[in-house]
């Protein structure tokens, strides 16, 4: 087998596998407040309490995968196109 097929071969399922997560979960959790929706934060005794809403996600806690998204901006194109 050439080294080129075997280097391209693992790329292929990867890329294949991120296409079935973002069909069946496409959103995931906020990178910046961890899904929470809020940052932590604590007082001056050191307790934890709840911060600011997230304003990367509006405090949903979630947000759209790349691919998720790549997706829908061809699919919104291609509609328009179509017409």
């Amino acid at each position: 087998m050439p080294p080129a097929l075997l280097a391209i071969t693992p790329l292929f399922g990867v890329t294949l596998c991120y296409i079935a997560v973002c069909a069946v979960s496409p959103f995931g959790n906020c990178r910046k407040c961890s899904g929470w929706g809020f940052q932590m934060r604590t007082d001056r005794k050191g307790r934890m309490k709840r911060g600011k809403d997230c304003r990367r996600c509006q405090a949903t806690g979630k947000r759209i995968r790349i691919g998720r998204w790549l997706y829908n901006r061809w699919a919104r194109i291609y509609r328009a196109g179509a017409r």
